[in-house]
């Protein structure tokens, strides 16, 4: 079983922030492979369901972004899951907007919710998806940026980057990280 989670902030009111990356690449994956994000708990919003032959639990946190951590814990021990199987889907400052990374682990490099992942499972040895949402323009905080709305020219790239980490998604699945990284980083 793959538990593949994908971080982003509760409500309507952050729905489309560049933040919510994370939860966009949950809902196409749902979407694609018919998976209904169906159950509903305190911390999580859960679907379960086939993705390449293989069993996969997609997963959007109903914490928000800086406490995600208690969301992973919370799954982590409900499923039993060891680290390995998990890939977690977020957006990252560092890269270009529509830019996709796949890692095996690494630091959390200032991304708030991979902090308190990171805090809370107590180790950054599992698999992860950075999707690009670019630098805040000059005199923007990065606050604003990170739970502002995308500009057209941003959307077209996150709509296709969306697409790509599906099928990232799908090759780690099929075939495998060290796979997925040579044929999409």
């Amino acid at each position: 079983m793959k538990l593949l989670v994908g971080l982003g902030n509760p409500g309507k009111a952050y729905a489309n922030s560049r933040h919510n990356v994370g939860f966009g690449c949950i809902d196409a994956i749902s979407r694609d492979a018919g998976i209904t994000m169906s159950e509903r708990r305190r911390l999580v919003v859960i679907g379960q369901g086939q993705l390449e032959n293989e069993e996969v639990v997609l997963v959007k946190p109903r914490t928000f972004m800086n406490n995600s951590g208690e969301a992973l814990f919370y799954l982590i021990s409900r499923f039993h899951i060891p680290l390995q199987d998990l890939l977690v889907i977020y957006d990252d400052m560092d890269l270009p907007a529509g830019k996709i990374r796949i890692r095996p682990s690494g630091s959390a490099g200032g991304h708030r919710g991979m902090e308190s992942i990171i805090g809370t499972l107590r180790s950054h040895d599992y698999p992860r998806i950075r999707v690009g949402i670019g630098h805040p323009p000059e005199g923007m905080s990065e606050v604003e940026f990170v739970l502002g709305g995308f500009d057209s020219q941003e959307a077209l790239l996150i709509k296709e980057a969306v697409v790509t980490v599906r099928d990232v998604v799908a090759g780690v699945i099929g075939h495998g990280l060290d796979w997925a990284m040579n044929h999409y980083n």
